[in-house]
């Protein structure tokens, strides 16, 4: 949909079968005048980088197609046919969100392949934890002066990930606007949409006291507290071309830039598996506020921190930042991306069924019932495993 603002294009994509896709165009394109163009280039937006751009996305959305969408580019809006994608009674799950500051680490670092992936990350494990397969995905990019290799980088990450989680990438935007972001600034923003059977919609309300609390092992920050890493960082006085203190061989952007991991597959598993009660994604509020969520107010999840080794990049930065054990709990996952509260008698199979799809799954605690003015999750032995 074209707005007020200076769009560049709109990579709208229509979800017909017609093998025959259209790409429009900015509305500016019907002024035929290069007069005109040129002035409006001069202003600071280049509608033919914004078509240089949808000609380069062409080929990354095509590849994420899957049953019940086309994924070529075009139109004003996407069409999904959830029947042919082989749902009979689904609902509809969706989410929103965004990469945060972390963008400004890619940005002063200059790499630009990995952001795509926390995008589309941070929205499909949000469906997951309700047993809902992600269907399909849209991007808002936006920036000052458009760069077409950065934004196809940028993208290319976004159509990677969506193969890998099965999901197509039916649309998005484009805006440049000169004046609104700084010389190579850009956000980035993410919507999906996901469906799961009404009768099988996971919400939690199953939980009940001797649930196990399993752990799937993070690949790093995620997409979370970083403004606060980007504190810690400044006050170091470290640059991001620097070997990373923390993580030998690389340098301090780039392991900061590690990708948010991609829980959908292997959490669709285990729920095929049977037993799992509840998901909890663990994003920002870290352990502390996430687990609480999605299970009943009446219980607790009591999570022993000596039942996995705190990575390396926590604890360089609580000991490198002063931050309390409390707030490293609280800002960031702390190592554990994923938390799953399962059936104790089916937490082996469940376990398999992770590990077989490349997860590290650590057996972090217990549901516990909650102790009166308690907190949803406790979180013990931080001060024999942590560094504070």
């Amino acid at each position: 949909m074209q707005t007020a603002s200076d769009t560049v294009c709109s990579r709208e994509t229509r979800g017909s079968r017609s093998p025959a896709w259209s790409y429009l165009r900015s509305r500016e394109d019907a002024i035929r005048s290069q007069n005109h163009r040129d002035q409006y280039r001069e202003a600071g937006v280049d509608i033919d980088a914004g078509d240089a751009l949808v000609e380069a996305l062409k080929p990354l959305a095509k590849s994420t197609a899957r049953a019940g969408s086309d994924a070529g580019l075009g139109g004003f809006g996407a069409l999904f046919d959830l029947k042919a994608a082989g749902y009979r009674d689904p609902l509809l799950v969706a989410t929103t969100d965004g990469v945060g500051t972390k963008l400004k680490i890619a940005i002063e670092s200059g790499r630009h392949d990995t952001v795509g992936i926390d995008l589309v990350a941070m929205c499909v494990n949000d469906l997951v934890v309700q047993g809902a397969e992600p269907l399909f995905f849209l991007d808002y990019f936006a920036t000052g002066k458009l760069e077409v290799e950065a934004a196809r980088t940028i993208l290319a990450g976004v159509a990677e990930a969506c193969r890998a989680t099965g999901c197509a990438l039916i649309g998005g935007e484009t805006a440049e606007m000169p004046g609104m972001y700084a010389k190579g600034d850009y956000d980035l923003a993410g919507f999906a949409v996901g469906a799961v059977e009404r009768d099988r919609v996971i919400d939690g309300r199953q939980v009940e006291v001797g649930d196990l609390v399993l752990g799937l092992a993070a690949s790093g920050l995620h997409s979370n507290g970083f403004s606060l890493v980007r504190h810690v960082v400044e006050r170091a006085h470290l640059a991001y071309d620097v070997p990373a203190p923390f993580a030998p061989g690389k340098s301090l952007g780039e392991a900061l830039l590690a990708p948010t991991r991609l829980y959908v597959k292997s959490c669709l598993a285990a729920i095929a598996a049977g037993g799992v009660r509840a998901l909890a994604h663990i994003t920002g509020g870290g352990l502390i506020e996430n687990i609480p969520r999605v299970i009943p107010d009446a219980l607790s999840v009591e999570i022993d921190a000596r039942s996995w080794t705190l990575p390396p990049v926590f604890r360089w930065l609580a000991e490198t930042g002063g931050i309390a054990r409390s707030e490293l709990a609280r800002v960031f996952n702390c190592g554990i991306g994923m938390v799953a509260v399962v059936e104790r008698a089916r937490a082996d199979a469940i376990e398999q069924a992770l590990t077989a799809n490349g997860e590290t799954v650590h057996r972090i605690g217990r549901v516990v019932p909650r102790p009166k003015d308690g907190a949803g999750t406790i979180l013990v032995n931080t001060e024999s495993a942590w560094p504070g």
